[in-house]
């Protein structure tokens, strides 16, 4: 399965369904410029995520933390952790497998609570670089093609097969690893940052002041520009733009939509401004970059 683009709540989690018809597992084969943004937009979700890069290299957003994860490796992305995804550097065509499964299936229900649970609820391990170098490693992302092989085919039995692909990959991850920590304040961080983010994207058509994001977060105005700089690397003002920009890709695929509507729709108060700032992020207008994706999605249907 190939996965080209998902939708997200107005708290920032992805709402698709990561399961087949009798597990709560999904893995998909995922190239990143064919996502309707050019990347994969900032969201988050309660499954656990499993990577494997198997062509070009990634940059992965981790709540604050930037990772590059090369052709051969992969990352982990713990449950609850917002997280972005882009091409990296000079490398085109970025594909990845993307494993999500629920923190409840990675063991039998009776080791949740001594194996799982510790490890999902701990503020030191949003994520996990996977080398493919390192021995452990190896068998983590060999586990993760199996899973998606077995998923693809479905040979008998292939729902054990899984499981105990599962099991092999997490015991692996915890296995040797760093003392877990519980920082009661980062708790209380990440759960302000999503509180702050839902409130954005609740009101992203309306006019948006500091004033209106710091008080969804319970901050004063430094301490929210504070919260977007070290978790998104942005203002709080520059993310409301940018994310009116990621609403307005959505809508230029509606043809019947026009510019100076889908400006409107998403927030922006003029047509000029809604192009300037389109043109800034994307270095096209939103003209051209309707057409282009108009004559891709025609493209595609002919193969």
């Amino acid at each position: 399965m190939i996965k080209k683009e998902f939708g997200i709540d107005q708290n920032g989690r992805e709402l698709t369904e990561h399961r087949t018809v009798t597990l709560p597992v999904a893995c998909y084969e995922t190239t990143i410029v064919c996502h309707v943004h050019g990347h994969i937009p900032l969201h988050w979700h309660d499954e656990l995520q499993f990577v494997l890069v198997v062509q070009g290299e990634a940059l992965f957003h981790v709540n604050d933390q930037k990772i590059i994860v090369a052709q051969g490796d992969g990352l982990f992305i713990n449950s609850g952790c917002m997280h972005m995804a882009e091409e990296q550097g000079e490398y085109e065509n970025c594909i990845y497998l993307c494993l999500n499964v629920s923190p409840h299936f990675v063991v039998p229900s009776e080791l949740y609570l001594k194996y799982v649970y510790p490890y999902i609820s701990a503020t030191n391990f949003p994520y996990v670089q996977i080398k493919g170098e390192i021995s452990w490693g190896a068998q983590v992302l060999g586990a993760i093609r199996h899973v998606k092989k077995d998923l693809d085919e479905q040979p008998p039995f292939y729902e054990m097969n899984v499981a105990s692909s599962l099991l092999t990959i997490w015991k692996h991850l915890i296995t040797g690893g760093s003392a877990l920590e519980y920082d009661p304040s980062e708790i209380i961080r990440s759960r302000r940052m999503k509180e702050m983010l839902e409130w954005i994207h609740r009101h992203f058509a309306q006019p948006i002041k500091l004033e209106d994001i710091a008080r969804a977060g319970q901050l004063s105005r430094s301490e929210t520009c504070r919260y977007f700089t070290q978790m998104l690397n942005s203002t709080p003002m520059q993310y409301v733009i940018d994310y009116r920009l990621q609403k307005s890709v959505e809508l230029l695929q509606l043809m019947e939509r026009s510019i100076t509507e889908i400006a409107y729709e998403v927030g922006f108060n003029s047509t000029s401004y809604f192009i300037h700032q389109f043109r800034k992020n994307k270095q096209i207008t939103p003209l051209k970059f309707r057409r282009q994706m108009e004559l891709r999605n025609k493209e595609g249907m002919k193969q």
